[in-house]
């Protein structure tokens, strides 16, 4: 059985010591031997000190390092965070300026450039499918009067008022949109000139029951309305002007009215 290495190392270094071994032969062997057991002794205990500092020394570069990617992740998602809500804005931006260009500020009804898309959509499907469509122009009668006598800021509630009457009179497959000024147009698709007919009519006596309060007195508002089915051979722009016309002849006829473009069913299926 091995004695231990400290036991050894002592038995030897006492044979040493012992002045009755000074004259052994392999007294110098032996030193030697010991000298260099005790100089390897010493360089394992430097390279295991060495390799101790050198595994704390990277242990706590781990860790500093750890800390930093945790720092740098937590700076990421905050980034992506900021990023993600700056693309929300954007979006949100973006559909409100959509919404804008499509949509008049004071009514809230659709302006020109919107009606003018869907009725060169129509116009198109009507000359693939043969499908009709009506457009009337409307107006309010003596507005000018209106301004005139109570102020353009009651002029604007007046337009209001009537956009509001208008958006919950007309269908859900129909388009109503500001023309311009006191002017507007109502797109009825799949619809030709006798259901259209009873479209108008229930708007213009919508309106005629309107009642638009300036302090203790009530302001009354009529419509004229010009009606036009869109004719085989025409453009949009052509169904709008014949349905303008009508508007005109619904003025001149004595207002709170609706007239029917006198060519409408020309060469309609």
């Amino acid at each position: 059985m091995k004695a231990p290495q400290g036991e050894l190392e002592e038995r030897v270094q006492n044979a040493l010591d012992d002045p009755e071994h000074g004259s052994n032969t392999l007294r110098p062997v032996l030193e030697e031997v010991w000298t260099a057991h005790r100089e390897l002794i010493r360089r394992i205990d430097r390279i295991s000190r060495i390799s101790d500092a050198y595994q704390s020394e990277t242990k706590r570069n781990e860790s500093t390092l750890a800390l930093r990617l945790k720092k740098q992740l937590r700076q990421l998602e905050k980034v992506a965070r900021i990023s993600d809500h700056y693309q929300k804005m954007m979006h949100d931006l973006n559909l409100a300026l959509r919404d804008a260009s499509n949509q008049d500020a004071l009514t809230g009804l659709a302006n020109r450039r919107p009606v003018v898309e869907r009725l060169r959509e129509e116009a198109m499907r009507f000359t693939r499918y043969q499908r009709p469509f009506s457009v009337a122009m409307l107006d309010i009668d003596h507005f000018k009067q209106i301004n005139d006598l109570y102020g353009h800021e009651i002029g604007d509630k007046v337009l209001v008022e009537v956009a509001r009457v208008l958006r919950s009179e007309v269908r859900d497959q129909d388009l109503c949109g500001r023309w311009g000024g006191e002017e507007f147009l109502i797109l009825m698709p799949e619809t030709p000139q006798d259901a259209a007919r009873s479209v108008v009519e229930r708007v213009r006596a919508a309106i005629e029951r309107l009642q638009v309060r300036v302090d203790e007195q009530a302001i009354s508002v009529t419509m004229s309305i010009g009606l036009a089915q869109h004719a085989q051979g025409d453009t949009y722009s052509d169904t709008i002007n014949r349905a303008d016309s009508a508007l005109l002849s619904a003025k001149r006829g004595g207002r709170n009215r609706f007239e029917q473009a006198a060519d409408a069913d020309r060469n309609n299926p």
